[in-house]
């Protein structure tokens, strides 16, 4: 297994930036380059597609970068794909070609790989990182994964991050949302109103930490669409096509 020979460690007595409770956000991962000029304060690329000079541009115009990996499962297309013991890759995550679920009750087995990533995410001058698929235990696997496994493997990763003075936001998860707002510093959250979710992720806006609540096009024709009880008023709801692309619609509050 790989493990990284440097760590990019920032002094941990200086001020952690997080995102301010109200905030703009756009998050893109596919149809690469990036709309850099998207009406956003807060972008979300992905970590390995993003470049230093798409960094450096946002920076430049007074913008915030948070970079996406998957923490929670095995992608076959990344460069680091063939380092994973083939011991900790589970099951397809159904939905997702090329994806399969990883074995985070066993992460010690990859973590040098997790600590490479975040290590990248420093290198190029992220701001902060989005780590997706960390409620493995509430999936289907291939693995015995308790949500005492996974409490200690996304701690972990808060841990990692702010080491190397980066900010971290959970994704999903709102069943150990109560048990980890304290260790992240913002909320990712996709298809709550759908799976009525949203309520969940209060604890976060109840500590002024932002919450950014994604709602696709293939359930709304507009965020005008969205029930009442789901348009939280402190969260930055926004829409977008299910293959996150650059189209983004804003809620207006």
């Amino acid at each position: 297994m790989r493990t990284p020979t440097t760590s990019i460690l920032r002094e941990t007595e200086m001020d952690l930036w997080t995102p301010p409770v109200h905030s703009a956000f756009q998050i893109q991962l596919s149809d690469y380059p990036p709309d850099l000029d998207a009406h956003a304060d807060i972008f979300e690329l992905d970590l390995f597609e993003v470049t230093r000079d798409d960094i450096r541009y946002l920076h430049d115009q007074g913008k915030k970068v948070i970079c996406y990996f998957n923490a929670g499962a095995w992608e076959e297309f990344r460069p680091d794909a063939g380092d994973f013991p083939p011991s900790v890759i589970g099951n397809l995550y159904i939905g997702w070609p090329g994806e399969k679920w990883l074995d985070i009750s066993r992460y010690e087995d990859f973590s040098g790989l997790m600590i490479s990533r975040i290590n990248l995410a420093a290198e190029k001058g992220c701001d902060g990182i989005d780590p997706d698929n960390v409620n493995a235990y509430q999936h289907k696997s291939g693995f015995d994964i308790t949500a005492q496994d996974q409490f200690i493997y996304n701690r972990w990763l808060a841990d990692q991050a702010h080491a190397h003075g980066l900010t971290i936001g959970l994704k999903n998860n709102g069943g150990q949302v109560k048990d980890l707002v304290n260790h992240f510093d913002f909320a990712v959250l996709e298809d709550c109103s759908i799976f009525n979710e949203c309520n969940l992720f209060l604890p976060f806006i109840e500590q002024s930490k932002a919450v950014f609540q994604i709602e696709y096009t293939d359930h709304y024709e507009s965020l005008a669409s969205l029930c009442k009880g789901d348009r939280i008023s402190d969260f930055n709801i926004l829409l977008k096509n299910r293959s996150l692309d650059a189209f983004v619609q804003y809620y207006n509050k």
